[in-house]
């Protein structure tokens, strides 16, 4: 079976209690059980990790390119949080390991601050979900299926 890799970056643990009118009441781990319950529904395992370090989050997707071009991983959707606006070092390891990634955003940043409009992430990865709430990472693991099997 292969492996869907949820990568969740800094602060995203404090889902359900930081700014719960921006992010919702959900928290990680219903953002978990959610993807765990896609995963069943589409033939697939799921990963869920979240770290608050840049560097953990570019070996994971180290990782996620080995185990993909290895064929036990369709891809990873990663909600890097702000390192989405800061971080160099993700976009090259993303265009690095060719690993499939789909950026995801529960909020729609394109309606916040203007340092939330820019992407270092965009330009390296397969697809963006934007604004969909948590209901968005169900959809970019189908998205992930969906280009698996073309």
């Amino acid at each position: 079976m292969k492996t869907i890799l949820v990568l969740n970056g800094p602060n995203l643990n404090l889902l359900g209690t930081r700014e719960p009118s921006v992010y919702g009441v959900e928290t990680l781990a219903d953002v978990e059980r959610l993807c765990q319950d896609e995963a069943r529904k589409l033939g697939v395992s799921v990963e869920c990790r979240q770290s608050n370090h840049e560097g953990e989050l570019v070996d994971w997707i180290h990782e996620a390119g080995r185990r993909i071009a290895a064929g036990d991983m369709l891809g990873v959707v990663l909600n890097a949080g702000a390192y989405t606006h800061t971080s160099v070092a993700l976009h090259d390891a993303i265009k690095g390991t060719g690993a499939v990634v789909i950026e995801l955003h529960i909020t729609n940043v394109h309606a916040r601050e203007p340092f939330r409009h820019h992407s270092y992430l965009s330009p390296a990865v397969r697809g963006i979900v934007v604004g969909f709430g948590v209901q968005g990472y169900p959809i970019a693991m189908q998205a992930l299926v969906r280009i698996a099997a073309t």
